[in-house]
């Protein structure tokens, strides 16, 4: 049987589901969806700070609800808040406190060390809470979640300062939600591989072509199943005046959108 690092079993209630996951250690899955699908409720769900109706969540193997489960998990919400007087430093060190209370073999200074240079903060020990921009409290809310080697860490929006170049990167499994379902998901590779072939034209047609459609440009239309010459002779049979077309692969927000806009 596999050990799973997080397991969500048909959890609903609050909005949610039923909805399941399952992430492998090692694993970096991202939770993708437009605004009130339920991404944060799940992630609390995951937490333990939020207790479904049905269902149940587990952190290698343990109730995300039990305190065994709450020193496995690091959660960094979406919108953090820390005392403005306290420097990062001090923050960081209040909770590493928290956590050498229940382990004493590392001491609060090693674990503030840690968490500086995971989180890219070492620069900004001495700063004020207060102070800091969007993107540097969501560093520091990462590395809050990360204090002590916490084995799951759940992030949400935390990464959001960053391009999406980069994001995409870090994923290798993506879940996309939509009124509190997991309504697709699989490898990040898949989801975004497909390829769109884009047509410039020197005007608008009056009807797409069977598989197009049309765009600011003109049209577009996706490549599954037909190379870039069966689709761009296509556009000729239709007369249509093509100025200029080029290939490129569908976006992660192109992903959401269609199941959005799909389901």
């Amino acid at each position: 049987m596999t050990d799973y690092a997080l397991t969500l079993s048909d959890v609903a209630g609050h909005g949610l589901g039923p909805a399941s996951l399952a992430v492998l250690p090692g694993e970096i899955a991202g939770l993708v969806g437009p605004a009130g699908a339920g991404k944060s409720r799940l992630l609390r769900v995951a937490a333990g700070s939020l207790k479904p109706r049905t269902g149940e969540a587990r952190v290698w193997g343990v109730r995300a609800t039990h305190p065994a489960a709450r020193r496995l998990i690091g959660y960094a919400c979406d919108s953090p808040a820390f005392p403005c007087a306290l420097t990062v430093e001090e923050v960081l060190t209040y909770y590493a406190r928290l956590d050498c209370a229940d382990n004493r073999e590392r001491s609060a200074r090693g674990l503030v060390r840690d968490a500086l240079e995971i989180a890219g903060l070492t620069a900004a020990t001495d700063l004020r809470a207060d102070t800091l921009g969007r993107a540097d409290l969501h560093r520091l809310s990462f590395a809050q979640a990360a204090l002590g080697g916490r084995r799951v860490l759940l992030l949400d929006e935390t990464l959001s300062g960053l391009d999406a170049f980069a994001r995409r990167d870090l994923c290798g499994r993506i879940a996309v939600m939509r009124d509190g379902r997991i309504v697709r998901a699989g490898p990040l590779a898949t989801l975004i591989g497909e390829r769109i072939l884009e047509v410039i034209l020197d005007a608008p047609p009056a009807e797409p072509p069977p598989g197009f459609r049309v765009t600011a440009a003109g049209l577009e239309a996706s490549l599954t199943g037909r190379t870039v010459e069966a689709a761009l002779a296509l556009c000729r049979a239709h007369r249509l005046p093509v100025r200029a077309s080029r290939v490129r692969v569908k976006s992660l927000e192109e992903v959401v959108l269609e199941t959005h806009d799909g389901n």
